[in-house]
C-alpha cells in the first residue's frame, strides 16, 4: 500500500514537472515572440499558443530546440495548412549542437577523433528538420545570424553522393554558402532547425 502511494506521488511529481516545464517554455516563447515582432508581422501569440497547447509532441520538439540553445521563434504562417513555422533564431549557431559531422555516414567514415553525434540524426531525434539553403537565406532577412559561427544546411543528394555537405554563415554583410567533407566538424559549427506546428 505504502509503495503504491509512493509511486503515485513520484508520478504526480513527474507530471507537475512536465507541466512546469511546459509553462516555462511557453513563457520563454511568448517573451521572444513579443520582443521580435519583425519576424512575424501580423501574427498573434494567442493563436500560436493555442496550436502549441494542442500539440504536446511539437511542444517537446520546441523544448529540445530551446534546451540546445536554438532560441526558436515563429518566422511564418502557412495559410493553406494553418501551420506556424518556427526556426532556430539564436544569434550564433546553437551551442548545444556544435562539433557534429553532417550525417551518420560522414561520422562513420572518420577513422579517428570522432565527434559524439551528427546533425541529421540529432535533428531527427529532436523531431525537427535542418534548414535548407533557401530557408537559411530567408532567416537572414530577419536579422544577422552566424556572424562568428556557421551552420550545416540540408545538402542536395547529388553533392552528398560525392562526399560533400554544405554549410552557411554571414560575413561581410553577405550570406555565404560553402562546402566541406560530410565527415568534418568544428567547434563553431552546429545546425539550425525548423518545425511546423
Amino acid at each position: 500500500m505504502f509503495a503504491s502511494r509512493k509511486a503515485k506521488t513520484e508520478m504526480q511529481k513527474a507530471k507537475d514537472m512536465q507541466a512546469k516545464q511546459r509553462e516555462e517554455l511557453l513563457r520563454a516563447l511568448k517573451a521572444r515572440f513579443e520582443k521580435h515582432m519583425n519576424r512575424h508581422k501580423g501574427l498573434e501569440w494567442a493563436k500560436v499558443k493555442a496550436k502549441l497547447e494542442a500539440n504536446t509532441k511539437k511542444l517537446w520538439s520546441l523544448n529540445e530546440m530551446e534546451r540546445t540553445g536554438g532560441e526558436p521563434d515563429v518566422v511564418g504562417h502557412d495559410k493553406k495548412t494553418g501551420e506556424y513555422m518556427f526556426f532556430d533564431c539564436s544569434a550564433e549557431s546553437p551551442k548545444g549542437r556544435r562539433s557534429v559531422c553532417y550525417d551518420r555516414e560522414g561520422l562513420e567514415s572518420r577513422k579517428e577523433h570522432k565527434p559524439g553525434n551528427n546533425a541529421i540524426d540529432m535533428a531527427a531525434a529532436m523531431g525537427i528538420e535542418i534548414l535548407t539553403e533557401e530557408q537559411y537565406r530567408e532567416l537572414q532577412k530577419l536579422g544577422n545570424f552566424d556572424a562568428k559561427t556557421s551552420s550545416w544546411v540540408k545538402t542536395p543528394s547529388e553533392i552528398r553522393k560525392l562526399g560533400g555537405a554544405i554549410f552557411a554563415d554571414f560575413r561581410y554583410g553577405n550570406v555565404f554558402v560553402y562546402h566541406n567533407g560530410a565527415q568534418s566538424y568544428y567547434g563553431s559549427r552546429a545546425f539550425r532547425g525548423s518545425l511546423r506546428v
